[in-house]
């Protein structure tokens, strides 16, 4: 058989085939790239923890060399019989490509799909051309050598063929990386563009910017700012957690360039790295800045507590000499800031005595339905009697510090008092829920930071009344070398609070299991599941009516197993 006439034919078939396989391969990767913030050592960490990552690279490897492995022979081994040589290498190259997509890696679960943004978009077709240049290139030569009548045997074009395709399969977990490196320079000037905009838009508007940071109770926070503040003035608060750069810039773009005529523009501010929170500052030029906690939250990324706290002081330095900063008196850190003496205006609040606090929460009084206190301004010796359905010591803290602006900005504490009254939590920050079969949930599973889960356990510990308090719970993510230490003393707070613990994650939640077992919660009533179905499956077997249920902390797409 003369197999140079069917070379146009097989290359035709076979190309698609391999497109196919990287295509689905490459798509399948760039979720949790987008997930990781396209952030190269991220996706790196992510790789090299997931072990159906590794074992798939090293499948697609091992079948590269296997099948590459008869192009080194000598033609004499075939001679003897070349038709059978001929079907034993299709055959053998047909098994294991087979084998390697059956073995193509499938999302354990999916909470946060790929979100197809014109920059995902674009990654994600420049990826796919890079990784289709290869498999594209060989064929295309194996087409031109045919049609100059060179004629190929069956084993050589397998061999070709699926060697070209199966390397874009081995160097997937690149491409990505690769695309976003070379779409830089494009990137970037969009980027410099939007923010640009951003930032004429707010000086345009005139309205006061508050920028608020912390390691937690930002976006708790900036609710109740603007919760308060809309009282009397016309506030925006960026919603959700859009607290980047480029978030930031597009909700101004987007959302408040519709309507600009606000008096205040409340921003939220993260950092995940020394720098950006002063980046954010030169984008939206805060007048008013609110420095919440310093903790190890984004540990792994920022490196250190010092970078911790560098990165969020940067909110107080971007302030005019005319602005204000507003501290949380009951983190030494922050008190820290408040004691470099900048700007000459600085409001320290506390519920726990803390010098030089103007503001303070006295007789603080934890109940089901919610939290009184006696707020105290100790400039002005005015006192007043509140009540907020919130709940959790560190709620506390976050109304203190809302107040604290709002009576800068001219409010009463009179005024302020019935916007207590009327405050709703953030989503899925404690959120209590009294459900009509008689259960009440608490949610509180956005995300985990020693702080935040302490408070959240405490609350769940009030309901001394039900028979069961049953708490979720993956862990705490990003804290770097602390991480070990702070899962095992939640660990430890559940078993002094709840009575049953339901652990997502037997790699990740670990720790968290060794400190309640250690702290000498029953072993019998610990479970350890491997995703949110499996736990809501395991609560419905025993939550009944008058049981509390604590949802503290589900498992990140990025950490699934």
């Amino acid at each position: 058989m003369n197999y140079a006439t069917l070379m146009p034919l097989l290359c035709l078939l076979s190309v698609p085939f391999w497109l196919a396989l990287m295509a689905r391969r490459v798509y399948y990767l760039a979720r949790y790239f987008q997930l990781e913030g396209y952030e190269r050592p991220r996706f790196w960490r992510w790789f090299a923890r997931t072990g159906r990552e590794r074992t798939f690279t090293a499948l697609s490897f091992a079948i590269l060399v296997l099948i590459s492995a008869p192009a080194a022979l000598p033609a004499s081994l075939f001679s003897a019989d070349r038709g059978e040589a001929a079907l034993l290498f299709f055959g053998i190259a047909a098994f294991f490509i087979l084998a390697l997509w059956s073995n193509l890696p499938r999302d354990p679960q999916v909470k946060q799909p790929f979100k197809r943004t014109p920059r995902a978009m674009r990654l994600l077709i420049t990826a796919l051309v890079l990784g289709a240049a290869i498999p594209v290139y060989y064929h295309l030569m194996l087409i031109l050598n045919s049609l100059d009548g060179y004629a190929y045997d069956l084993p050589s074009l397998v061999v070709f063929s699926a060697s070209s395709g199966t390397i874009p399969l081995v160097i997937a977990p690149l491409l990505l990386p690769l695309a976003n490196a070379l779409l830089f320079p494009y990137e970037e000037a969009r980027r410099r563009y939007f923010m640009r905009q951003a930032a004429q838009t707010l000086r345009g508007s005139g309205a006061t910017v508050i920028a608020i940071t912390g390691s937690y109770g930002k976006t708790s926070t900036k609710h109740y700012l603007q919760h308060i503040l809309s009282g009397r003035f016309r506030a925006y608060m960026t919603p959700k957690s859009y607290n980047t750069l480029m978030g930031i810039s597009r909700v101004v773009n987007d959302e408040f360039a519709r309507d600009p005529h606000y008096d205040y523009f409340i921003a939220e501010a993260d950092a995940y790295f020394v720098g950006e929170n002063a980046a954010i500052c030169r984008l939206v030029a805060p007048t008013l800045g609110m420095v919440m906690s310093v903790g190890p939250m984004h540990l792994e990324r920022l490196g250190s507590m010092e970078n911790i706290i560098t990165a969020q002081y940067e909110i107080i330095e971007a302030l005019p000499p005319n602005g204000a900063g507003f501290f949380n008196g009951d983190d030494p850190h922050v008190l820290a800031m408040a004691a470099r003496g900048y700007p000459e205006t600085r409001i320290i609040v506390s519920q726990k005595g803390a010098p030089g606090a103007r503001f303070e929460a006295l007789n603080v009084q934890f109940r089901a339905e919610g939290t009184t206190f006696t707020l105290r301004d100790n400039a002005s010796r005015v006192a007043c009697e509140m009540f907020t359905p919130l709940y959790g010591e560190t709620n506390v803290t976050n109304v203190l510090m809302a107040v604290a602006v709002a009576v800068h900005l001219g409010m009463a504490l009179e005024e302020i008092a019935p916007r207590l009254a009327t405050l709703q939590p953030a989503d899925h920050r404690l959120v209590r829920r009294q459900m009509a079969d008689g259960t009440v949930i608490i949610d509180d599973a956005y995300s985990a930071n020693p702080v935040g889960t302490k408070a959240a356990l405490d609350v769940l510990a009030l309901h001394k009344e039900s028979a069961r308090r049953i708490v979720i719970s993956s862990g705490m993510f990003e804290l770097g070398e602390q991480a070990e230490v702070a899962n095992r003393a939640l660990g430890a707070h559940m078993a002094a609070t709840a009575t049953d613990i339901i652990l997502i994650g037997a790699q990740q939640a670990a720790a968290v299991k060794e400190g309640a077992l250690a702290a000498g919660f029953p072993a019998e009533r610990l479970q350890v599941v491997a995703n949110l179905e499996e736990a809501i499956a395991s609560y419905r077997s025993l939550l009944q009516a008058g049981d509390t249920l604590l949802m503290l902390t589900d498992l990140p797409d990025t950490y699934a197993a």
